[in-house]
C-alpha cells in the first residue's frame, strides 16, 4: 500500500517540517496544503483554529492520505483531539517531538526558551511537558511578529534585529542554552536566532518528528518521495517558497 502523508499548516511555515519529512523519506508521498488564505492561526481563537483545522482535514482526505502531521504548533496546541476523533487514520502534531528533542539535547538545569504564536504559549503545552521532565529553568515567550515576517520572505537583519530587541532585550541571551522554535515558520530566521542566542542548540520541529516518526511508528525510507504543494490563496507563492526552501532537492 502507498504510505501518503499530508502536511498542514496556516502557512508556509510548515514547510520547514516537509523539507524534513521529504529528506527522510519515511512515505510514499507527502501532500503539503498551506491554509495561506487565513494564516496566521496563532492569533486567533481555540473555537476557530479548531473548526480551521477540520476544515483542512476534509481537504485532505479527498487524497487518499493515511497519516497526518499538523505542522502547526498553534493547531497541535489546540486542535489535535479533535482531529484524532475525525480522522481514521494516525494524526501527529509537532509539540510532543519537540519535546523529546529537548531531553535528547538539554541538561536538567538547562536555561530553555520557547518561542512560538500567543496560541502556543498560552497552551503552555511545552512547559507542562518539560516540566513533567523535570526541567524547572524556562521561559516562554509569544513572538508572534516573526510570522508574517517569514510569510512575506522579510529577512532584513534590521528588521529582525529590532523585534529581537523588543522579545528579547530582558534576557541574558548569553544564558541561553536551548531555544525550542515552537512554530514551524520560524526555522526559516534560524541563522539569525543562532546568532543571536550564540551559545544555544536550536529546537527544530522538522528534525524533531522525523525522530518521533521512526521511533514510534518504525517507519523506514521508501526508494522515491513525491510531493505536492498546495494552498488556500495564492498557490503559486506558497510554491515559489518551497523552490527556495526545498532548492536541489526536487
Amino acid at each position: 500500500m502507498i504510505s501518503r502523508v499530508g502536511i498542514f499548516d496556516s502557512g508556509v511555515g510548515g514547510l520547514t517540517v516537509a523539507k524534513s519529512i521529504y529528506q527522510s523519506r519515511l512515505f510514499d508521498e507527502i501532500i503539503y496544503f498551506g491554509d495561506t488564505a487565513r494564516v496566521p492561526y496563532g492569533s486567533k481563537n481555540e473555537s476557530t483554529i479548531i473548526r480551521y483545522s477540520l476544515e483542512a482535514l476534509e481537504f485532505l482526505k479527498n487524497f487518499d492520505i493515511n497519516f497526518l502531521i499538523t505542522a502547526c504548533n498553534s493547531v497541535s496546541s489546540c486542535a489535535l483531539p479533535e482531529l484524532k476523533k475525525e480522522a481514521n487514520f494516525e494524526v501527529v502534531g509537532v509539540i510532543e517531538a519537540g519535546i523529546q528533542a529537548v531531553k535528547k539535547v538539554a541538561k536538567i538545569n538547562n536555561n530553555i526558551l520557547i518561542i512560538g504564536t500567543k496560541t502556543t504559549i498560552n497552551s503552555k503545552l511545552y512547559e507542562i511537558g518539560l516540566h513533567e521532565l523535570g526541567y524547572s529553568n524556562i521561559i516562554s515567550i509569544p513572538t508572534p511578529l516573526f510570522v508574517p515576517i517569514v510569510e512575506e520572505e522579510a529577512y532584513k537583519r534590521g528588521l529582525l534585529k529590532e523585534i529581537f530587541e523588543l522579545y528579547f532585550a530582558h534576557l541574558d541571551r548569553a544564558k541561553i542554552d536551548v531555544v525550542v522554535l515552537g512554530c514551524t515558520h520560524f526555522p526559516m530566521i534560524s541563522a539569525y536566532l543562532s546568532e543571536y542566542f550564540y551559545n544555544a542548540t536550536l529546537i527544530h520541529s522538522g528534525e524533531a518528528i522525523v525522530e518521533l516518526l521512526k521511533k514510534r511508528y518504525h517507519l523506514v525510507p521508501k526508494p522515491i518521495t513525491n510531493i505536492q504543494f498546495l494552498a488556500s490563496e495564492n498557490p503559486h507563492h506558497l510554491k515559489e517558497v518551497a523552490g527556495k526552501w526545498f532548492k536541489n532537492l526536487i
